[in-house]
Parts: structure tokens; sequence; C-alpha cells
């Protein structure tokens, strides 16, 4: 997998902004009323996406794939700790009737998804540190659904580090991320010892992300490429 990485690990959201505001929907927190007015439609989460029947759904069948290989610990820009991960294209009627409901929920009628969806799995202790994706390689929009675990998703502001937003993603979810929540913020997974999404502490197991992207400007949906472990 490649991306653009920044490192913004020094940052401590918490300590910029001593009175973090909720959004109405209470699983998206942010620095102040402007960022998640600005990101109000750019970064979102639907809670409860999934049926629990869904997510076994998913979980079955994605099983057998990843056991088959095994978790890494030394990325190349040790960006990405304790994960592993595939690109699936062949899916059971079951969870291709699942990911056209992603696709109508998050993708606009003129937006062509990449064929491949990206599977990554963290064990409980892995992490993904904060990065922004290279348009090379995504188009304007993800979209995850979380599976077996509740995290904590940070997104900061790459020149303005005191503008921050947190997304709750429980199991069940759906996250979409779109145009400046992709471009202009960093985004990242919390490791567990720093999994809080305020002051309610959010324990992390392993944790399971189904992501469907949109294409890169000029690029085939059948082209093969390397792509960023988007979270």
């Amino acid at each position: 997998s490649l991306f653009f990485f920044f490192n913004f690990s020094n940052q401590d959201p918490n300590k910029v902004q001593a009175l973090p505001l909720v959004d109405k929907s209470g699983w998206v927190r942010g620095s102040g009323a402007a960022v998640l007015s600005r990101l109000q439609d750019a970064a979102v989460v639907r809670p409860g996406f999934l049926s629990t029947a869904e997510e076994e759904t998913l979980s079955r069948e994605l099983e057998p794939e990843l056991r088959r290989r095994r978790y890494e610990y030394d990325h190349w820009d040790a960006a990405i700790h304790g994960f592993r991960e595939t690109e699936k294209s062949r899916w059971s009627e079951a969870s291709r009737a699942i990911l056209r409901r992603v696709q109508a929920a998050a993708f606009g009628p003129g937006q062509t998804l990449l064929s491949s969806v990206h599977v990554l799995d963290l064990e409980p202790q892995g992490y993904i540190k904060p990065h922004v994706d290279s348009i090379k390689f995504c188009g304007s929009t993800i979209a995850g659904l979380s599976l077996l675990s509740p995290s904590v998703m940070r997104l900061v502001h790459t020149q303005e580090p005191g503008e921050w937003l947190e997304l709750l993603l429980e199991p069940g979810s759906l996250y979409i991320l779109r145009g400046s929540a992709r471009y202009d913020f960093s985004h990242e997974i919390l490791r567990d010892e720093e999994s809080f999404f305020g002051e309610r502490r959010i324990p992390r197991g392993r944790r399971i992300s189904v992501i469907c992207r949109s294409l890169p400007e000029g690029m085939g949906p059948g082209e093969p490429g390397q792509l960023p472990p988007a979270c």
C-alpha cells in the first residue's frame, strides 16, 4: 500500500481546545462549531448501518482470507502497525447487496467505484498514524464499514492543527470521508491506550474495515494500482 504520510502525532487536539463540541448526532466531536459546520457533509458517521446479521455475513466471508495472512509490523514508513490487508473483488451475493447499499449511501450517481474493495484488519494493539491519502490512488470519496471493535478516527487539519474532528466508529457503522475531509485533514485510527471519545474510554479490540473508494481521476475501474491503507 502507498500513501502520502504527514506526521502530526505531536499535536494533541484535546490540549489545543479546552471545550470541544459534539455534533447533534453524538458520533462526531470537534474543536469548534466552525469545523463541525465545515465538515458536516464531508465527514459523516451512520451508526447501525449494518444489522448484526449483516456484520456476521461480512465477517464470515472475510475471515478465511484474512487468516491466511500474517499481521505486519514493519510498514515501509512505520505509519501503520499490527495490520493485515487484502483487495477483494469477488463477494457472495449477500455481501454484494451490502456493498450496493454502501454505494447508494455514500457515492453520487456520477461517481465510479474502484472494482476492488480494500479490507484492512487491525489487531487489538494495531493502529494507523495520521496520514493524508494521495489523489493519485483514491478519488474524492471513501466509505468504510467497521466490524468487530469500536474505534476512534481523528482528523486534524494539515495547516491548522487546532482544527480537528473525532469520529466514534462503532461496529456496524458506516463512515464517509469526502472532499476537504480527505485532502485538507489527516486521518488516523487511535491506538488502544489513546482511544477516548471525549472523556469516554473506547476500548480497542481487533478491527476490520471494509472500504469502498471512488476512482481517481483518469483511472479505469479495473486498473490495478498501489492504494493507500485508508482507515
